[in-house]
């Protein structure tokens, strides 16, 4: 663990000494103080504690009541703890947390939805009625909306497991969400009849920018074929594809010329045979 610092304890000491050799020419008011009521000299740390997972559920009795009980959990001991993390602080475990994981690792593309952040009071679940269904007023629908609703289903509901819980909320979840989408489409619809211009959609802009990427990289692929093959040919000694097509076009460009050429020089010639006398 290393040596103990012991240098706060010892300030008093120091200041004593200090007073005694000259350093210092007034007394501090605080060395008495020290002196009536030292610090508490606790020199060991003590080992955070191990924090149980506690789950409320509701059983039913064989009289046909019902009643709530708790069910705690204590977290596994580590087989091997090593002095480095002997006095780390322990996790703190929820059962809400187990439900947003299963909740979040089957919607993942419910972390993608945009969220309005706003600074309130922090105390709108404090009136939330979950009893009544998975909306409340003033709080937005998301996963977290869910994970309250199973936790609360959990907790009330007699003799429910974890997925039948799950699947109530879910349900819920879904049927809103299906609502919402249909609303916000009808109100798109509306807008655009009136003249209203969104712009492109999510789907076209993703589809131009794969787009675009697949042309660069055609391009590149072309790039890299034509020099691979002109290393090729240059250590072959033969002539490529592209060169031949090359020395095609040029010689059909030198071909009309040439015969222009032909044709001038035999007009000429008969001009001067019809000049001559007979």
């Amino acid at each position: 663990m290393g040596r103990l610092n012991l240098t706060a304890l010892n300030v008093r000491k120091i200041a004593l000494a200090n007073l005694a050799a000259g350093k210092k020419a007034n007394r501090p008011g605080w060395v008495d103080v020290v002196g009536e009521i030292p610090p508490a000299q606790i020199l060991i740390r003590q080992q955070p504690a191990r924090h149980p997972l506690t789950r409320v559920r509701t059983r039913t009795l064989p009289n046909g009541k019902t009643e709530q009980y708790t069910q705690t959990t204590e977290p596994k001991k580590p087989k091997s703890s090593k002095p480095r993390h002997l006095f780390t602080p322990r996790h703190l475990r929820y059962e809400e947390d187990e439900l947003r994981t299963r909740f979040f690792s089957d919607h993942p593309w419910e972390l993608a939805r945009p969220r309005v952040v706003l600074e309130t009071s922090g105390d709108q679940y404090k009136n939330a009625d979950w009893s009544k269904g998975i909306m409340q007023p003033g709080i937005a629908l998301s996963g977290e909306s869910v994970v309250q609703r199973q936790l609360w289903l959990l907790e009330n509901v007699p003799d429910i497991t974890v997925p039948q819980a799950y699947d109530i909320a879910r349900k819920e979840f879904y049927a809103l969400r299906r609502s919402e989408e249909t609303r916000n489409r009808i109100a798109a619809e509306e807008a655009r009849h009136m003249g209203a211009q969104f712009g492109k959609s999510a789907i076209q802009i993703s589809m131009g920018i794969e787009n675009k990427m697949y042309n660069d990289w055609e391009n590149w692929a072309r790039q890299v074929v034509n020099e691979q093959a002109n290393r090729n040919a240059a250590f072959e000694g033969t002539i490529m594809a592209s060169e031949d097509a090359a020395l095609k076009e040029t010689e059909n460009e030198e071909r009309p010329a040439i015969g222009a050429g032909v044709f001038a020089q035999q007009q000429q010639m008969d001009a001067r045979s019809l000049r001559r006398p007979a």
